[in-house]
């Protein structure tokens, strides 16, 4: 009794089965999302490259950028790896350019000999840069140099 019911499920599905592979060979091509054809091998872009020399700034008083990757840097209350190249006891040595003095300050203007807890978070102000395209449009303008 339980052969003529398989039976009838088969017979009913491979219709089925056939009709569904032809609309997909009707259908079209299989398209990609990464915009090249499916068996086309990419070489995967790189996210990151490090810029030379430094960033034009748009406006006065505008944090300069960082130029390269901060992927793994470690910035937490206890530590902050920025700093082992770009504090005034390591910057000489390692190539970076020194913090700004304003960096050694706190709140009521002393002079720190360490960086201040108000800029101890260095990505607060300052972003590394990428190229990668704009995720919205940008009309600004950078300030006039001339004032």
């Amino acid at each position: 009794m339980k052969l003529p019911v398989i039976a009838r499920i088969v017979a009913f599905a491979t219709p089925l089965l056939v009709a569904g592979l032809v609309v997909a060979q009707t259908s079209g091509g299989i398209q990609s999302l990464r915009g090249a054809s499916v068996d086309q091998e990419l070489q995967p872009p790189e996210i990151y490259q490090q810029q030379e020399g430094r960033e034009v700034r748009n406006y006065r008083q505008q944090p300069p950028v960082i130029p390269h990757s901060m992927t793994q840097y470690q910035i937490d209350l206890r530590t902050n790896q920025c700093l082992s190249c770009h504090d005034w006891t390591n910057a000489g040595d390692r190539g970076a350019p020194t913090l700004s003095m304003t960096h050694y300050l706190d709140r009521s203007g002393n002079q720190l000999d360490t960086v201040a807890g108000t800029r101890w978070f260095c990505n607060q102000c300052h972003v590394p840069q990428a190229d990668a395209p704009a995720l919205v449009g940008n009309d600004f303008e950078a300030s006039s140099t001339s004032r």
